[in-house]
Parts: C-alpha cells; sequence; structure tokens
C-alpha cells in the first residue's frame, strides 16, 4: 500500500464486530445490485472465470463444490471491528460499481448458514484504506505493511521507499486506526437461504498485494437491540479477482492514474491458487465497458462449529 503515486507511467501499462453492529431497520434489507437485477445463480460449483455460466444442477458438480470450505487467510493489519451494519460501503469513494454477492453455506450439510454476520472490507481505487492512510502512504517513515504470513518475503519495486515498516505489519499483526475514516467497510447479515449483497467499488492495488477484498463470517450470535452479541469468528478469508478483469479495471479512472506496481494473482503470496475454493469470485460486466460495473458472486464454505479469527 505505498499510495506513491508519482509521475511516471502506471506500471500496470507496462506489463499488460467490533461486531456489535447497530441493527438496522427493516427498510435498510433491501439488495442493491449494479446495472439491473443479480441473478441468484448457481452459487456452488462456479468456476471464479469472468462470464462463466452458472452451473447445471448435477448433483455431482454440486457435491464437489459444495463440500470443499473455503480457504482461510490472514485478517490483515487493516481490520477494524466496527459499527457499519451497511449494504453501500461505497460512501463517497470513486471507482467502477461493483455488487458482490455471497451466499455462506454449511461445508459438510451444504446447507445454507442464515442470519450470519458478514464484515467486508478493502482498498480504494488508490489502494488506501480507511482508518490507514498515513500506513497506505508509507507512513513510519518505510514501506507500508503487507498482508503476507510472518517470514514471507515481499519484493520492493525500483524506486520505492526503504525502510522498517510500522511496527507489526510485516507480518500481518494488527495495526491500529489513525483515522476516523471508515469508507469501503460493512457488516450484514445472511438470509434465510445464505446470501448477502454488499454495494461497493472495484478495490484498487496497493505493493505487494495483488487485488482482493477481505471477508470475515460470525455465527451464532444473538441479534438484539444492542446490535450483534457474542458469537464465534468461523471464518476469516479474502475474495479475488482474476487478472484479465484487473488489466480492464486499470484502464479506467482513477485506476490508471496510479503509479504503484501492482503484483499479478500469480504472484501474490495469500491466494493458494485453487479457484473459487481459494476465493476466486465469478465476474459478470460488458468487457468493453467495465467502468458501467461488475457483478461479483461466490459460495463461501464454512464450518459454523469451527473458530478462525485470521490472526
Amino acid at each position: 500500500m505505498t499510495g506513491n503515486h508519482t509521475a511516471q507511467e502506471p506500471k500496470h501499462k507496462r506489463d499488460l464486530t467490533r461486531r456489535k453492529v447497530v441493527v438496522a431497520g427493516a427498510g435498510a434489507a433491501a439488495a442493491v445490485g449494479v446495472g439491473g437485477t443479480l441473478a441468484a445463480g448457481a452459487f456452488a460449483g462456479e468456476s471464479g472465470t469472468k462470464g462463466a455460466k452458472a452451473s447445471a444442477s448435477s448433483s455431482s458438480t454440486a457435491a464437489e463444490a459444495c463440500y470443499k470450505l473455503t480457504s482461510e487467510t490472514t485478517e490483515g493489519p487493516y481490520y477494524i471491528d466496527a459499527d457499519k451494519l451497511r449494504q453501500d460501503i461505497t460512501e463517497d469513494k470513486e471507482g467502477i460499481p461493483l455488487t458482490l454477492r455471497i451466499k455462506v453455506i454449511d461445508a459438510e450439510s451444504c446447507k445454507p448458514v442464515g442470519n450470519a454476520a458478514v464484515d467486508i472490507w478493502h482498498c480504494d481505487a488508490l489502494g488506501l484504506y480507511s482508518g490507514y492512510e498515513s500506513f497506505s502512504n508509507g507512513g513510519g517513515g518505510g514501506t507500508p505493511p503487507t498482508d503476507a504470513p510472518s517470514g514471507t518475503p515481499t519484493a520492493v519495486p525500483s524506486g520505492t521507499p526503504t525502510g522498517e515498516p510500522p511496527a507489526g505489519g510485516g507480518g500481518g499483526g494488527h495495526e491500529e486506526p489513525t483515522s476516523d475514516t471508515r469508507y469501503l467497510r460493512g457488516t450484514w447479515r445472511t438470509d434465510r437461504k445464505g446470501f448477502v449483497t454488499f454495494k461497493t467499488i472495484f478495490p484498487g492495488w496497493y505493493q505487494g498485494r495483488c487485488v482482493h477484498i477481505h471477508t470475515k463470517v460470525h455465527v451464532s450470535g444473538a441479534w438484539t437491540d444492542a446490535g450483534y452479541e457474542g458469537g464465534t469468528t468461523c471464518h476469516t478469508g479474502q475474495f479475488f479477482f482474476d487478472e484479465e478483469t484487473v488489466l480492464l479495471s486499470a484502464e479506467a479512472e482513477p485506476y490508471s492514474t496510479s503509479t504503484t506496481e501492482r503484483t499479478t494473482l500469480d504472484e501474490d503470496t495469500i491466494y493458494d491458487q485453487s479457484g473459487t475454493t481459494g476465493g476466486l469470485l465469478k465476474l459478470k460486466y460488458k468487457k468493453n465497458d467495465i467502468a458501467k460495473g461488475v457483478q461479483a458472486t461466490i459460495t463461501v464454505g464454512v464450518d459454523p462449529e469451527a473458530t478462525n479469527t485470521g490472526t
């Protein structure tokens, strides 16, 4: 997350709850979409490839996809346990509209996990995380923290300032927020069919990581007048975007103004290259006009009895 946006030519062109959240009113539960209604589709068995059709209702295909736990990953240094119960997390951030529809299922029984609290958070179009803009700009006099596990080497691009990163960042340890901003962060509950939908923007990129979205799934808590109380975090993961889509997004503003060197999906140290099981999103959009918006879907297989905090 460098934010070192100089006048040099962009690198991408050269290598073309607090889980206690205040319960919103019933009227806020309307799902959001980009460019029309988002079809439910057959989430189990999706390929994660842009434009791929929903899989047929073959019992064998569905079972193979259903009985796979979605990969657990590091929480990263920029999680905020915030009071943002909302589906539209965009605030005033510019970028390609993105509708993210998630289905949460029990990976053993294949049944939907309803009434779960799902968090998502990600950087803006230029690689900045809300609450951590000083780190995103290389705060602390050195390279900003990454989400890489402890001991994982990360390449430093030529010309990037070097030095000691802020404490705890290199190993993905949690950092305390340095500002009160909370854009591109939110929590919402799954419905009885396990679905939850968020409206946001297509994330940008920052030093050492491919384009991604963070997520947590909390279960067994209680929704009260005070918010979502108790329960456990049964899944901590990340969602990823295929290279073709990222390259197209990089041609649109404001992404095209970034001079930060981009890590590809194949180079990323967090994505495990396992497709949908690893968090690769199924994406749908107009290839010749991606700026109009992207629809992203994925099924997340969890073990509701497990505890996976990602820390």
